[in-house]
């Protein structure tokens, strides 16, 4: 009896547990089926930078390497061989037009000198005494004392004379020049380089190596060479007045000089389809130097109130260039443009976008039509450079 009763007890028992475990399961089950639909499919959110399209003025440039180059570049040579006595300049010194740069021992010379002045002075003499013979052979001709055969050989003796001493006055002119010689001036302004003789030594006009080297860099030059297919631009913007060039460090990064398009070269490079072109720079503080190389920017034209957006924003796609746009639902839109990059940092839209509408900067590889953006804070640095 007893093991009976505790028998139909446990059937109890179970049959509670199992309306119990059953009640719970019902109880979950249509928690899940009324549970909103929305908010089960809610869509994930992107996080993603973001820049707005602005409206400017934008410089055009078309950008070469370059080689400067001096305007001028002399060789310092001596034009008469002798000792050199003195060197009256600095290595790397500025110097101008005229300065005295070294002497040559001047006293073989200034003998030379003398000597042709003292020939035509008695050359000078000789004729005085041959012209009063020729005045006396002229009165006494007109009194039948003397001949005209001797007049006429007198007056070719004259002349001969006169000849001597306009030879003599050549003779001391080259003279003079070769004194004037032993004075090396610089026959330009510029800065003189290394000194390749010293003190002391005998100088040759037939040296291989001159006496230093002197280079004008104020103005100075830059030789580049850009494709052909820019030559139509440039050509149109020097039709319309002087075109500005700039020059940057071989970084790319920091201004050097700023300049004008001097000429474009008469010829295309057929083998390498480029055309070369020269720019002058005043080069006043001397930051360009003969055979750096320097990046160069040629102005060609300025978009006037273009619509700009950064360069990261235009992405490149199989049917051309698009951007990632943020609409007013933050839902994203592939929208087609049409570009032009301009800089590292920079691209100009020609098409398809309107200034203050919004573009994905960063984050552009996680989205898809319609996706929903949130938009997350520029980076520290990013804002720091925006502050400065």
């Amino acid at each position: 009896m007893t093991a009976l009763m505790q028998g139909k007890s446990r059937v109890v028992v179970f049959t509670i547990a199992g309306f119990v475990a059953a009640a719970v399961i019902a109880g979950a089950a249509y928690s899940w089926l009324t549970k909103p639909k929305a908010q089960a499919a809610a869509p994930p959110t992107i996080p993603v930078l973001m820049a707005a399209a602005g409206q400017q003025d934008v410089p055009i440039y078309y950008g070469a390497l370059g080689t400067v180059m001096a305007l001028n570049t002399v060789s310092i040579r001596a034009q008469v061989t002798g000792q050199i006595v003195s060197i009256d300049f600095r290595q790397g010194q500025d110097v101008k037009k005229g300065d005295v740069l070294a002497k040559i021992d001047p006293a073989p010379f200034k003998a030379a000198f003398d000597q042709a002045v003292a020939k035509k002075a008695q050359d000078e003499a000789l004729l005085i005494d041959a012209q009063k013979d020729l005045q006396r052979f002229k009165t006494l001709v007109v009194k039948n004392v003397e001949t005209q055969q001797n007049v006429d050989a007198q007056q070719a003796k004259v002349d001969q004379l006169k000849a001597t001493v306009d030879a003599d006055q050549a003779a001391i002119e080259a003279a003079q020049t070769q004194l004037d010689f032993t004075t090396i001036a610089a026959p330009i302004d510029g800065v003189v380089g290394f000194r390749q003789i010293d003190i002391g030594n005998i100088i040759h006009t037939t040296d291989a190596n001159p006496l230093t080297v002197l280079t004008q860099i104020q103005p100075c030059q830059a030789v580049f060479t850009l494709p052909q297919d820019d030559l139509g631009p440039v050509r149109e913007a020097m039709l319309h007045g002087e075109v500005a060039v700039l020059a940057f460090d071989q970084n790319d990064e920091q201004q050097l000089a700023q300049g004008h398009l001097l000429l474009v070269d008469n010829q295309i490079d057929q083998s390498t389809s480029t055309i070369r072109l020269k720019a002058e720079f005043p080069n006043q503080d001397e930051r360009l130097w003969p055979g750096e190389f320097v990046h160069i920017r040629v102005l060609v034209t300025t978009r006037k109130d273009a619509v700009t957006v950064p360069a990261v924003a235009v992405q490149r796609g199989p049917d051309g260039l698009y951007a990632w746009v943020i609409k007013s639902d933050d839902t994203v839109e592939q929208r087609p443009i049409q570009a032009l990059t301009v800089s590292e940092s920079l691209a100009v839209v020609t098409k398809g976008l309107s200034p203050g509408e919004h573009v994905v900067t960063d984050g552009q590889s996680r989205l898809d039509v319609g996706s929903h953006v949130v938009i997350k804070p520029a980076p520290a640095s990013t804002q720091s450079a925006d502050k400065s």
